[in-house]
């Protein structure tokens, strides 16, 4: 085969994506979207312009997180807009392009292959200083398939990893580190959501997923494979409230305390960032 004839036009659609940032974990129901929301909200509030990209084909869900469900993506000129979820955050999702929102979405690799290539060529991204990538379980189409073609748009800067204090899930997050290394995308750090219960009564912190092993997943990974630890995210109400309702949870109960964990972990991902080259810098060089 010859080389692929768009990617010289995804190459140009992207190259005002300063940092492209992929959340991920080996399995389901770790809290992957919620952190993409939570993190792009934060990432916002700092000033920076975020683009958030819905890869989970089939199961598409931070148009609900995020407030904006019944929008879809108009086309102008330039290509799709991504949807306005505030000012300084954009996102695009397959629910967009859904008629009747509650449909399955029955595609085999190839059609969800095309649609991730769809998020890069057909969007006019504009400017970003980061684009979150939010990922369904696993290392599968989509992620080969995303990977493939940011590598060939100026690259990706790094990934998150996401993990629940739970052996299995830690056993599930080595499989994703694998991942990261054969396709050579950084880690740029592990996450460890629903660490411990901060009880919003009186502010006691309770351990609710023990891992039988003493310190924390994060902890554990980090001290295995090395990338740091970025943040501990507690199980808190106001957080499972906010993402019913479509809002930051800030906006919903700016004193709980996952607030002030979800800034920290905006702030170090920040401070990571801005120790690496924006993407493509090197071909631009």
């Amino acid at each position: 085969k010859g080389p692929d004839p768009d990617i010289a036009f995804m190459q140009q659609r992207m190259s005002g994506v300063r940092h492209r940032v992929l959340v991920l974990s080996g399995k389901g129901g770790v809290g992957k979207s919620t952190m993409t929301k939570e993190l792009g909200f934060a990432l916002g509030r700092r000033g920076l312009l975020t683009g958030l990209v819905d890869t989970d084909i089939c199961g598409p869900s931070l148009p609900r997180l995020t407030g904006v469900r019944d929008e879809s993506l108009h086309t102008s000129a330039d290509g799709w807009e991504p949807v306005s979820v505030d000012e300084n955050v954009s996102l695009v999702s397959m629910h967009f392009l859904m008629g009747d929102k509650n449909e399955a979405v029955v595609w085999r690799g190839p059609r969800k292959n095309g649609m991730v290539k769809n998020f890069i060529k057909e969007v006019a991204w504009g400017e970003l200083d980061v684009m979150l990538v939010d990922t369904p379980p696993g290392t599968s189409d989509e992620h080969i398939s995303l990977v493939n073609f940011l590598t060939q748009c100026g690259g990706v800067s790094g990934a998150i990893i996401v993990t629940t204090p739970q052996e299995v899930a830690v056993a599930d997050v080595r499989r994703e580190v694998d991942f990261c290394r054969k396709t050579k995308v950084p880690i740029l750090g592990f996450v460890e959501n629903m660490s411990g219960f901060v009880c919003p009564k009186c502010s006691t912190r309770s351990v609710v997923f023990p891992s039988g092993r003493g310190e924390g997943a994060a902890a554990r990974l980090s001290e295995e494979f090395g990338p740091p630890v970025l943040g501990g995210i507690p199980l808190d109400p106001a957080l499972m409230k906010s993402c019913e309702k479509g809002v930051p949870v800030a906006d919903f109960d700016a004193e709980a305390p996952v607030v002030k964990a979800l800034d920290d972990l905006a702030a170090k991902l920040a401070q990571v960032l801005s120790n690496i080259a924006p993407a493509g810098a090197a071909e631009q060089a």
